[in-house]
């Protein structure tokens, strides 16, 4: 069966199509990203005769028309969404979505003495000499009360040519675009490779966009559900956007699923903002145990996973899934606690999650686990824990994560998620890892490296105290003004020969410390600045910090994982320092773990 198939259409034909819903755009419930003078040169393109590149559609099986009726075979336009939308607007006349959801006009004038587009303005609506609404000429039946009107208002142009160029401009309606129908037997895979063929800059079409225009083809719950994705990742980043959501998508808040997002309206939490891809994967992996989003776009087509086969009989029941999944998804209730949860590991801040993947499946595990009623919340928050944990410092979701999400998957399903865990904890997590994995992920400067993530993790798991502080925590500083200081001073370091960043800048030489304590330090040797704590601890005047107590200044040196012998430290024995420290840090890091 061929994969493909090419043909022409006339803008006319394709704009009726799309009104029609045999051509289904699912942007056109999102905000329309076109300037106006990229819908000017469009119009301006069609009316020279230049090419405007090729449409991309994807046949889809079971799609719900106006009036409740089933397509058989309803064409999901892949690319080219804001080319048809632009065209809806400048040669329909038809209201676009703006960024704050409300319907607004782009209004195209045409200038037929000079051959000329533009934006409507008001300047240009009362030059007698433009067209200030070129939709509204496409729309005529009759051309006749125009031209006679137009020559009216212009006696001194010429009739013939202004005559011609209005003729050109209304077979703008019946330029020719290019359409590819991809197959519908294809898999998301196969149509992703040919769409970045065809398209010149190579651009990937990401399987969540398949999943999100599949999504929308299912009639009005289809198109809501589409919504409420899109809506509450776009209200995770911007809480605001919900009155202009509720004032103007009538539609969507009479559904009733506007209520179930209409929490998020005040909250300003910020640790998991979730976008349209991650819901989709989370949805996948809650209602179909499925990691990859294209399996979503093959239950939603009713496809048998085992046979291959597409029944139409499946499609309902898979929006059912999907619907339920997505409701566990957007619930305020749940998502919070799962916040809560990830945040009662250490993780307090979204600059210490560098795996979005990790915090995708534990979500997604979480709500798997909230079915199980006979386990107790305490085991469960326990599981979810050490799972992000783990599966941030292993790496285990980068990379093929989709493949291994599933996997993950049916082994909880079939073992249980605590004992899979702890076989998970006994391969990946033994000694030689804390001894020696570990201490060598701890061996970079940078310091969004997981590793280093969660030695901060562990010590705002603990309620651990800043270097040399007395008592404002690591949470304190976290959150608030705390600096990250090097233990060695960076310029003692380079005074001293040691000129490369990423010598000076390892995260073992890194303690988030107060702001007046780091100046305190300035260019000081740890000779020297320790020796100015001693000082203030024999004499109770203080220079350096508050600690006063040898005993607090031994307890803090262990809460940051710091070498009880830090005074001896010279640029000579650096590298050394480096390598104890890593080992030190490496073993703050399991004590935490074991204990979550």
């Amino acid at each position: 069966m061929a994969k493909y198939s090419v043909e022409q259409r006339d803008v006319a034909t394709l704009l009726n199509l799309v009104k029609s819903e045999q051509i289904a755009i699912p942007e056109l419930q999102r905000p329309f990203v076109w300037d106006s003078v990229k819908v000017r040169d469009l119009m301006d393109s069609l009316y020279k005769g230049y090419p405007v590149g090729y449409l991309i559609t994807w046949q889809s099986v079971g799609a719900k028309l106006k009036g409740g009726q089933v397509a058989a075979h309803q064409q999901i336009l892949i690319d080219g969404q804001q080319r048809i939308t632009a065209l809806r607007a400048a040669v329909a006349g038809l209201k676009v979505i703006d960024k704050r959801y409300r319907q607004k006009r782009i209004t195209i004038a045409f200038n037929p003495v000079k051959e000329e587009f533009a934006t409507a303005t008001p300047v240009i609506a009362k030059d007698p000499e433009w067209v200030s609404d070129i939709s509204e000429f496409m729309c005529l039946d009759s051309t006749w009360e125009f031209f006679n009107d137009y020559f009216t208002r212009n006696p001194d142009v010429d009739k013939s040519t202004v005559g011609r160029n209005l003729e050109r401009l209304s077979k703008i309606k019946n330029a020719q675009i290019g359409i590819i129908s991809l197959s519908d037997d294809l898999d998301v895979e196969t149509v992703s490779e040919i769409f970045i063929r065809i398209n010149s800059k190579g651009v990937p079409l990401s399987s969540a966009d398949f999943a999100m225009s599949k999504i929308a083809t299912y009639g009005d719950r289809g198109r809501n559900l589409r919504k409420l994705i899109d809506y509450f990742a776009h209200l995770s980043v911007a809480p605001h956007a919900y009155d202009d959501m509720k004032e103007n998508d009538v539609e969507f808040g009479a559904s009733g699923y506007l209520e179930k997002i209409a929490w998020l309206r005040n909250v300003s939490e910020d640790l998991y903002d979730p976008n349209y891809g991650d819901i989709i994967r989370v949805a996948g992996l809650v209602g179909f145990s499925r990691g990859r989003a294209s399996s979503i776009v093959g239950e939603l087509s009713g496809r048998d996973p085992e046979t291959r086969t597409l029944d139409p009989d499946r499609i309902p029941q898979a929006y059912d899934v999907l619907e339920a999944a997505l409701a566990k998804i957007v619930n305020q209730y749940e998502f919070e606690n799962f916040v809560m949860t990830i945040k009662s590991a250490g993780f307090i801040t979204p600059s210490m999650i560098g795996s979005k993947n990790a915090l995708n499946f534990a979500y997604a595990l979480y709500l798997r686990l909230r079915q199980d009623t006979s386990m107790s919340e305490g085991e469960r928050k326990r599981i979810v824990r050490r799972w992000f944990v783990m599966s941030m410092l292993t790496g285990r979701h980068s990379g093929s994560f989709e493949t291994t999400w599933e996997l993950d998957m049916r082994r909880i399903a079939s073992m249980g998620a605590a004992a899979y865990l702890r076989q998970l904890e006994e391969s990946t997590l033994s000694d030689a890892y804390w001894n020696v994995t570990m201490p060598s992920a701890l061996q970079t400067p940078s310091t969004s490296a997981p590793a280093f993530q969660a030695f901060l993790a562990s010590q705002i798991h603990a309620n651990k105290r800043g270097f040399l502080s007395r008592s404002i925590t690591v949470t304190a500083m976290h959150e608030n003004s705390g600096d990250i200081h090097h233990i060695v001073p960076k310029a003692y370091l380079q005074t001293h020969g040691v000129t490369d960043r990423r010598d000076y800048n390892q995260v073992a030489n890194f303690a988030l410390t107060e702001t007046s304590v780091n100046i305190s330090i300035g260019k000081r040797s740890p000779a020297e600045y320790m020796g100015m704590v001693d000082e203030q601890i024999a004499t109770g005047v203080l220079k350096l910090g508050e600690i006063t107590d040898a005993d607090d200044l031994a307890r803090n040196l262990a809460e940051n994982a710091v070498p009880a012998n830090i005074r001896d430290v010279s640029v000579d024995d650096y590298e050394s320092f480096l390598a104890e420290r890593r080992q030190l840090m490496a073993q703050a890091v399991r004590r935490y773990y074991e204990g979550l």
